[in-house]
């Protein structure tokens, strides 16, 4: 699945990327969105996106920095900076770094596309691609809680347990949930709850589909449980993050 990653502390600028992109050929992007390096790391590390839209001025992190590293871990993926300062020395900075693009806020729909069409198009073509193969799961005996992290990604919507999942990585259940806590920060119980709640959010924000079908196509048992869960995680129901999407969509809409 095409994902797009946007870190920035500026939920309006956010917004209208999201509106951007919705109504544009990209629409099928799945959008995740961080406020702070911190949490862009974690997404990063739980799922890999197509592609970084950052802005450089970020609250733990210098921004520039934050690209470098990013850089360092997944050298393939575009990262695109974003600013509402127009410095020359900002400018040279990020693209020294290796950035695939720089814009200044607010961002004109047709400079965002067109960056999109010059360092996407590739990158999710090739995904694209690869879609059939998908399916077919690789174990890396090298990497076993990694390669864990790709089955859920891609059986996330199926009856998954601890058990079954150590199966698959040839680990003895206590030893596999050890490791997987040391490396991932959280339990694998967290990590599938968390992973099938950041699908559902883009089911919720891209469909008008029933909430009881989203919690049956991202693999809850119910959707009572579906939505204490995501209340958990999300600090909201599903229901009233649905609505808040909605209205700061219409308040946006209303504000240009």
């Amino acid at each position: 699945m095409a994902e797009l990653l946007i870190v920035d502390t500026d939920y309006r600028s956010i917004n209208d990327i999201r509106q951007i992109v919705e109504n544009s050929d990209y629409s099928f992007l799945r959008i995740y969105q961080a406020n702070t390096a911190q949490k862009a790391f974690d997404i990063l590390k739980q799922s890999q996106p197509s592609a970084l839209l950052m802005d450089v001025s970020l609250p733990d992190m210098d921004g520039i920095e934050f690209a470098k590293t990013v850089l360092q871990l997944y050298p393939d993926m575009p990262v695109i900076g974003i600013s509402g300062l127009k410095m020359f020395e900002i400018v040279q900075s990020a693209i020294n770094a290796g950035v695939s693009g720089y814009l200044l806020k607010p961002l004109s729909k047709g400079e965002l596309l067109n960056t999109f069409d010059r360092v996407l198009k590739s990158v999710i073509k090739k995904e694209m691609n690869q879609t059939v193969s998908q399916d077919r799961f690789e174990m890396d005996l090298r990497k076993p809680i990694q390669s864990a992290v790709q089955y859920i990604q891609l059986h996330y919507n199926e009856s998954l347990t601890l058990k079954n999942i150590s199966d698959k990585v040839y680990l003895s259940p206590s030893y596999f949930s050890k490791s997987f806590k040391e490396e991932m920060k959280m339990t694998f119980v967290e990590y599938l709850s968390w992973i099938r709640v950041q699908k559902a959010k883009s089911m919720l924000r891209m469909t008008s589909l029933p909430i009881d079908v989203i919690a049956n196509n991202t693999g809850f048992a119910n959707s009572s449980y579906f939505a204490t869960t995501f209340k958990k995680i999300e600090g909201r129901t599903p229901t009233q993050y649905r609505e808040y999407f909605y209205l700061e969509r219409t308040k946006n809409a209303q504000l240009k």
